[in-house]
């Protein structure tokens, strides 16, 4: 260990050891006290009491779907195979037969003898004659005129056309470019070119003209050359030697020198009078709280605070710190080992005293007194399972079966019925058509169609099919 930090003492070391043991036994024999009664409890009641939770809870769940099974699902069953779907679909059979002869076979009639043949016989045959023998004739012969007429309107049209373009162009240029263009050229162009042009040409050329360049040369003469030589000779001179030479001198030999002389002190004086502002500041707002903060206040707080808790922090509460977590965790393995002993010791008595007790009651009392009390339920169960099997299959042949069976034939009489019904409306429908055709009726893509079984004459037919007459086609004709 570094000197940094060195072990305690035995003084120390020992007095800890002693108080952390005392503390900390109770709670280790608690401790231990606790987890050995939660894993005794969890392997003797409550793994044991789930197990027989879970297998009463199964056996009721079986012996529940049981019961479901035979008391509702397989009555349901059976109710719906034999009785309820052989009503439904004789019902359906009826419903739909009903449906056919309200709304479907009287509008497919009323369709298919009525509209059809009045249309086509009525309208349409009428109409095609009628197209076929007059309207398409008189058609081709008004096309022809149209075509006729058409070819004559396309040769007399475009010269037409010319024809009166030629005239509306020369009318319109009689009325709105001739009178124009005449005015232009007859009167306008002559009436400015020989009243305004010619007059102003002659004007400009012999009056005007000579006189401005007597007036520009009389104006150059009186006016310009003598401000000219005015400017020349006696303005720019005064100017020259009166104001920009005395200017320029006084600028190099004064202004120059002067400002020269200023540029090179003002700096230095700048510069000194700034390094003792700058000195003056720090003797007054600087250096008097860096002393104090250098030679007050950090001497007072290394050497008044912060050595003295490192010296107590580094040399007393780490030790005793490390010391007390060394001392639990040693302690706590000793409790442990304490505990145990004391575990083992009650755990002995106990064996000695209740569990073999305990033990010897259950193997020569309770053990057989539980197998007798079982094979006797078992026993009473076989007897009330087997008399619930007894009862149930006569029920099923008593009074099941003779149910199904008087519904299968009431199904069975009820399509039969309804077959006989269907097969004589149809033989009704065909004697109707050859009563008011008087041929018989070819049979039509889209019309239902029942297979006839013959049966030789016999008073017996095929279920769901009509009997046919036994007379031969070809006698019959």
């Amino acid at each position: 260990m570094s000197m940094e930090n060195p072990p305690p003492p035995a003084l120390i070391r020992i007095p800890v050891r002693i108080v952390v043991l005392v503390v900390v036994l109770p709670v280790r024999m608690v401790w231990d006290v606790l987890t050995s009664t939660a894993r005794l409890l969890d392997r003797t009641v409550l793994r044991p009491a789930g197990r027989g939770l879970a297998r009463v809870f199964t056996g009721v769940g079986w012996a529940v779907a049981w019961l479901f099974h035979h008391t509702a699902a397989r009555p349901a069953r059976w109710l719906y195979g034999a009785v309820l779907a052989p009503a439904a679909r004789g019902l359906a059979a009826g419903v739909r037969f009903l449906g056919n002869a309200l709304f479907v076979w009287p509008w497919v009639g009323l369709w298919r003898y009525v509209v059809v043949p009045g249309c086509r016989y009525g309208i349409a045959v009428p109409a095609r004659w009628l197209h076929r023998t007059v309207l398409r004739p008189a058609g081709h012969g008004v096309v022809r005129a149209l075509t006729a007429v058409g070819e004559g309107l396309g040769w007399f049209l475009p010269r037409l056309g010319r024809g009166v373009a030629a005239v509306a162009v020369w009318l319109g240029k009689a009325v709105f470019v001739w009178p124009w263009v005449g005015l232009w050229r007859y009167v306008v162009v002559p009436g400015c070119r020989y009243g305004i042009a010619v007059p102003a040409v002659w004007l400009y050329r012999r009056v005007l003209d000579p006189l401005g360049s007597g007036l520009v040369f009389l104006v150059e003469k009186l006016v310009l050359v003598p401000v000219a030589a005015l400017f020349r000779y006696v303005l720019v001179p005064l100017f020259r030697y009166g104001v920009v030479v005395p200017v320029l001198w006084f600028d190099r030999y004064v202004l120059t020198p002067v400002g020269e002389g200023l540029g090179w002190f003002l700096p230095r004086l700048g510069r000194g009078v700034a390094a003792v502002a700058v000195w003056l500041g720090k003797a007054v707002f600087v250096w008097p709280w860096v002393g104090l903060w250098r030679y007050v206040l950090v001497p007072v707080v290394v050497y008044g605070l912060v050595r003295p808790l490192g010296w107590l922090w580094n040399r007393v509460l780490v030790p005793v710190g490390r010391e007390v977590r060394d001392a639990f965790v040693l302690c706590w393995r000793a409790a442990g080992f304490v505990s145990r002993a004391v575990g083992r010791a009650l755990a002995w008595l106990a064996r000695f005293l209740v569990v073999r007790p305990v033990v010897w009651v259950w193997v020569s009392v309770v053990r057989p007194a539980g197998r007798w009390v079982r094979d006797t339920v078992r026993s009473a169960a076989r007897l009330v399972r087997d008399s619930v099997r007894s009862a149930g299959r006569w029920v099923r042949d008593r009074v099941w079966a003779p149910a199904r069976r008087v519904a299968v034939e009431t199904g069975r009489a009820a399509k039969d019925a309804l077959a006989a019904a269907r097969a004589a409306v149809r033989q009704a429908r065909r004697d109707t058509w050859r009563a008011l055709g008087g041929a018989a009726r070819t049979d039509r893509p889209g019309e239902p169609k029942v297979a006839r079984a013959r049966t030789l004459g016999s008073t017996t037919n095929v279920p769901g099919a009509a009997p046919a007459p036994e007379i031969s086609p070809r006698k019959r004709g």
